[in-house]
């Protein structure tokens, strides 16, 4: 018995313990040789962009158990270049399944053999529709995220999608705004003629470029966009370009084998250090007419020795539709502007009360709601306190100090969501809201606020107002939360008055699940800034707590009104001042 104890110990010793690892995750590790790379010894992105397609389909499909097709892929913003004899490594998984697409997550980083130095190059986000090979679409069973990370993700997948789904809207919406029809072409002496840097270029789609189910690969379709686009950038400044970003985009429909692929671009306008190239890339067999397959924007700059970017040129658009494109560049550069600095920032870099208008509200929601669920997901919260059930919480991160309010409450969780998003009726209940004035309806789910505070003594008496979007969001799946986020944002039409010290809201909001049919388990979440921590600071010292006394009377309020119809916020519509601030 004994020596079979000794063995089975051995044996057991010797068997590695694995992490855990995402079912649907696959890795792809490959040398960089010469024959993928360009003139400068480089990997050619053109390469990178057909490996990071392969990989995240066969994550995709790995959790469909079915055949999958690229249908998007949002913006990618290239850190760092890669050499010849470095290693490439991808690794894909999907993030969240919904109910015909999934999205799935890619990281690509790079190391050094001879150094075992390694840098992230860059992460993208792609999106996949799952097809039967008889043609249709499946239904996809849920993904059941298992750590932190994957519950983060699994969360914010579904803020992506919305923000996803109405990004069309808003860039038609702010094209078609007179601010940017009425943009002059500025003329300079040694402005590039457009026409100069327009490519054209026919690919015969092989059965090498086509994937099982013979539709050629979503990834080929961007390496040969990405290969004209280069050249069209090269011909602006006579210098060989590097590719900084590529727009979010769309394939509007699938190209197979024996399609012949035409491939167009040209610079659309020259800004300071960058260029923006448009590339087309439309099908067709023999005498049909041409099918649009996808369209994309991408953002080049030219480096000197010291990698540092260069002046461009100025460019000539050609009239009417060179004219077209010129102005409708200078759009895109705003929303890529806004896009990059507010939503792939990491919310410590995220600067505090970003000016607000209509052309960034979606993705001032998205950072509002997203930087909630994170600190949501936070599962380092120490318990300070706790008063008949009412549990207060700390976490403190980097020089920064949170704190969360938790209790359950005898009412249903859309109820309590409709009651709590309303911020005009908080001040029913919360001592720490004086006056609330509803600034602005945006839509349905997001609001605009002035919130006036009581004054507190290293304020010099001052009573304290912030300007608040408040962005409401119900469940996607069942065992999600509902969430109200709140963040400060800027208003031109509100600036800080005589008599106020504006305060700012860091990050802030409730998240409500739903225990039971009448039963929701609310919990108060708040980063706290240097305006903030004086109202809770007694409290996490464990001084009073007075954190018992608000939440007792938000749950006075909410049983007095749980059987009133919800309302939603309302507001006059919006001044011709504040209409006039939007761009």
């Amino acid at each position: 018995n004994v020596s079979l104890q000794l063995a089975t110990l051995a044996l057991t010793s010797a068997v590695p313990i694995h992490e855990y690892r995402n079912p649907t995750e696959v890795k792809k590790s490959q040398i960089v040789m010469p024959c993928h790379a360009n003139h400068r010894q480089e990997l050619s992105v053109g390469e990178l962009l057909k490996w990071m397609d392969s990989t995240a389909c066969l994550s995709a499909e790995r959790h469909a158990g079915c055949p999958c097709v690229t249908a998007s892929v949002d913006d990618i913003h290239f850190e760092h270049t890669i050499g010849v004899g470095q290693v490439i490594n991808i690794k894909a998984k999907v993030n969240r399944a919904f109910n015909t697409s999934m999205e799935v997550g890619i990281v690509v980083s790079c190391e050094d053999l001879f150094s075992d130095s390694h840098w992230r190059v860059c992460q993208a986000v792609a999106t996949f529709v799952s097809q039967r090979t008889t043609g249709g679409k499946v239904q996809l069973r849920p993904l059941v995220p298992c750590t932190q990370a994957e519950q983060v993700e699994h969360s914010l997948a579904a803020e992506r999608r919305r923000m996803r789904l109405v990004h069309s809207d808003i860039m038609k919406d702010l094209l078609t705004n007179k601010a940017f029809q009425q943009v002059e072409v500025q003329e300079a002496e040694k402005a590039v003629p457009a026409e100069r840097t327009r490519v054209e270029s026919v690919e015969l789609v092989l059965p090498t470029h086509a994937n099982h189910q013979v539709n050629t690969f979503g990834g080929q379709i961007m390496a040969w966009m990405e290969n004209v686009a280069t050249i069209a950038a090269s011909r602006l400044c006579n210098a060989h370009p590097t590719l900084q970003s590529i727009d979010m985009f769309h394939f509007r429909g699938p190209s197979h084998v024996g399609d012949r692929l035409v491939l167009k671009a040209i610079v659309n306008n020259a800004f300071k250090n960058s260029m923006e190239v448009g590339v087309c890339a439309e099908a067709y067999q023999g005498e049909e007419p041409l099918r649009h397959i996808n369209s994309a924007f991408m953002t080049f700059e030219i480096r000197d020795r010291e990698g540092k970017p260069c002046m461009l040129p100025r460019i000539r658009p050609e009239p009417l539709e060179g004219r077209r494109r010129y102005q409708e560049a200078i759009a895109r550069n705003k929303i890529r502007l806004d896009r990059k600095y507010i939503i792939s920032c990491k919310q410590t870099e995220v600067p505090l009360s970003v000016p607000w208008d209509l052309s960034n509200q979606v993705y001032l929601s998205y950072n509002n709601v997203s930087a909630l669920k994170m600190l949501a997901a936070r599962n380092n919260w120490l318990l300070n306190s706790e008063k008949n059930k009412v549990s207060l919480y700390t976490l403190e991160e980097k020089q920064v100090l949170s704190f969360k309010v938790e209790t359950e409450v005898d009412i249903p969780a859309e109820r309590a969501f409709m009651l709590l998003s309303d911020l005009s009726k908080r001040v029913e209940w919360d001592p720490n809201y004086e006056r609330c004035e509803l600034i602005l309806r945006v839509d349905d789910d997001d609001f605009l606020y002035r919130v006036v505070t009581p004054s507190i003594a290293n304020q010099g008496g001052k009573v304290q107002d912030f300007i608040l979007l408040a962005s409401r969001r119900p469940p996607c799946d069942s065992g999600d939360p509902y969430v109200i986020a709140l963040r400060s944002v800027t208003l031109p039409t509100h600036p800080p008055t005589e008599g106020y010290n504006r305060g700012e809201v860091l990050c802030a909001g409730f998240s409500i699940l739903e225990v039971s049919k009448n039963i929701s388990k609310i919990s108060y979440f708040n980063q706290a800034s240097p305006e903030v921590l004086p109202y809770i600071s007694t409290d996490i010292a464990g001084l009073s707590s007075s954190f018992y006394g608000i939440f007792c009377a938000c749950n006075t309020f909410l049983q007095e009104n749980r059987g009133d119809h919800a309302s939603t916020p309302q507001s006059q519509p919006p001044s011709s001042t504040l209409k006039s601030t939007q761009l």
